[in-house]
């Protein structure tokens, strides 16, 4: 019942964008200070990497079902998979509505997420621990360019403030869960939105954001680097 419940969610999660509003970040307006370029939020090429994401789990949910319906491993990775998703399909609705609400929607998203990644097993990880990886590798970014944008749109503290701090704290995490568990496609889903970032800080420059993305980029590279452990 549970592989068949997180391919139900994962099937829905993907099906949303087709429903819901089209929905390219948050609009100005949304904001009693309005946020028509934040510094940390990723350019629109970037989000391509959600067509990754849901093809990649709905295929990794229909091989649990037919293949680890019963699988112990893969059943510790199943409820908290299953409520990112479901978080995930009502995240677009809430978005255009409350960015306050979104946001914090996409943190249960991403807590739900990492635990199913750092629960997965070790073994087949291109059916399971990579799809969970490069989902929550984005979610890490994600979450953070919400709370950034959230906190400075509501006046919070400026720009060139929060939105370095909050770009830090995802590589924080991104570190922190690389350590738990060196899975390459958590690094590739999070370094994509880092790229992201340092792209749209180019023009003009802003050298505190490109920096840390530099930097938190070299630091997913040294955390992943081949033979550093065993994973």
């Amino acid at each position: 019942m549970k592989a068949i419940l997180v391919l139900t969610a994962a099937i829905a999660f993907a099906v949303a964008p087709l429903i819901s509003p089209p929905f390219a970040g948050y609009r100005p307006d949304q904001f009693p200070v309005p946020q028509p370029d934040p510094l940390i939020q990723p350019p629109g090429w970037t989000f391509s990497v959600w067509l990754v994401i849901y093809a990649w789990l709905i295929v990794s949910a229909v091989y649990g079902l037919t293949q680890r319906a019963e699988d112990a491993g893969w059943d510790r990775t199943r409820w908290p998979l299953f409520l990112s998703l479901c978080f995930g399909t009502a995240w677009l609705p809430v978005a255009t509505v409350s960015p306050f609400w979104a946001t914090v929607l996409i943190w249960a998203m991403l807590a739900c997420a990492l635990a199913a990644l750092l629960r997965a097993p070790r073994d087949e990880n291109i059916w399971l621990a990579a799809p969970l990886g490069l989902f929550a590798g984005w979610l890490t970014a994600a979450a953070c360019v919400s709370l950034a944008i959230t906190l400075t749109g509501f006046g919070a503290g400026s720009q060139p403030l929060l939105h370095p701090i909050l770009l830090g704290v995802a590589i924080v995490i991104g570190a922190v869960t690389l350590l738990r568990r060196a899975e390459p496609f958590y690094a590739l889903g999070l370094g994509w939105a880092l790229i992201g970032v340092f792209a749209a800080n180019i023009a003009p420059p802003q050298w505190v954001m490109m920096g840390l993305a530099t930097l938190g980029l070299v630091l997913l590279a040294i955390l992943t680097f081949p033979g550093r452990r065993t994973t």
